[in-house]
């Protein structure tokens, strides 16, 4: 199923909820107050354990049959590997080495509520992909970054991890503009807004200390709101912005090559489109319309992420998220974008000349 949402037998519902927002596909639990991390556990079907089985296969050369059932029993165990498997339903998730260490579902709220003692973190959203493999999680912290008078963008932690050792946990800041849910996920140059956390010994440790992701997002959005509060002061002509969207959604350096050569009839459609509908956002949507947007670097740069964010068309929501907070399309244009907005605020058209 394109949604990939685990759907649950046993209690008949699908595996997410959601706060107020429609949840994806319109599957899942839309309830109507922030949960307690008990609470969306719950809402968000995330309360079963996992654990690690071990493996086995046949001896080709003496299948020994069990007399009652005439089955064969594997007998050989694999060392080394073992599977990973819901204690609630038996369902196999995955395979990983002896070194893997699971972190339960409840330890990755736990994470949450220890970065501000469980008071203040607002659960948006949770769920588990496939037969639960994969599980995510969304909280708003409770503070803001404010750009000029009325511009507010809220700050919020998604942390995800797997069971089948696909990947490490993962926790990140992103902040996100309420007016019109741009997903912002700007690194601040070197900087970074994640923090990585292997299943291996002692990971569940590491996450309960990883309290520098509330370091990270304290710093980021202290700069953030600097460099938003500047990028709101500074013009941009329309024809700038469009220079600007060029170069951000520029997928190569050939087509920067063809840009500075003026060969716009070689640029790819699928490229020009996307040019065009970000240029056309900028000029028309309405929240390119404020006092902190319109004619502003900030609004150059809210063209690119609201473009992404609200225009792009994508195979899914699990496309989507991944694209944005996962260092897909959306993510790279959005991070060009930042620094190119960045760099003109210090140093005006000079920044958009191509060499």
């Amino acid at each position: 199923m394109a949604h990939q949402i685990n759907f649950n037998t046993q209690t008949g519902k699908h595996s997410f909820f959601s706060v107020n927002e429609k949840a994806w596909h319109g599957l899942g639990q839309v309830i109507k107050e922030y949960p307690t991390s008990a609470e969306a556990i719950i809402h968000a079907g995330l309360d079963y354990t996992v654990e690690k089985r071990p493996l086995f296969t046949y001896d080709s050369d003496n299948n020994t049959a069990n007399s009652d059932t005439d089955i064969i029993i594997p007998e050989i165990e694999i060392p080394d590997f073992f599977a990973t498997v819901r204690k609630d339903n038996n369902a196999v998730l995955g395979v990983v080495g002896k070194d893997y260490q699971i972190v339960q579902n409840r330890d990755a709220f736990s994470f949450f509520d220890s970065i501000v003692g469980g008071d203040g973190i607002f659960y948006e959203t949770a769920g588990a992909l496939g037969q639960g493999e994969r599980i995510f999680i969304t909280a708003k912290l409770p503070d803001y970054i404010r750009v000029g008078n009325n511009d507010i963008i809220e700050k919020y932690l998604f942390l995800t991890t797997s069971h089948d050792g696909s990947g490490s946990i993962t926790a990140a800041f992103t902040p996100v503009r309420i007016v019109c849910a741009n997903t912002l996920n700007a690194a601040m140059k070197s900087k970074t807004n994640t923090i990585r956390i292997r299943h291996t010994a002692n990971a569940k440790q590491r996450l309960e200390q990883a309290h520098t992701v509330m370091g990270i997002s304290n710093k980021l959005s202290t700069e953030l709101e600097d460099a938003f509060n500047h990028w709101r002061k500074v013009s941009i002509t329309d024809k700038q912005v469009l220079q600007l969207i060029q170069r951000a959604m520029a997928p190569n350096k050939e087509t920067l090559n063809l840009l500075k050569a003026g060969n716009n009839e070689d640029l790819s459609t699928c490229y020009k489109n996307m040019v065009d509908s970000a240029f056309q956002y900028a000029m028309t949507n309405e929240t390119q319309q404020m006092e902190t947007t319109k004619g502003t670097v900030f609004g150059a740069y809210n063209a690119v992420t609201g473009y992404f964010q609200n225009v792009r068309n994508y195979k899914d929501d699990e496309a989507k998220v991944k694209s944005i907070l996962f260092g897909g399309t959306a993510q790279t244009r959005t991070q060009t974008a930042f620094n190119l907005c960045n760099a003109f605020s210090l140093k005006g058209a000079e920044s958009l000349i191509l060499n």
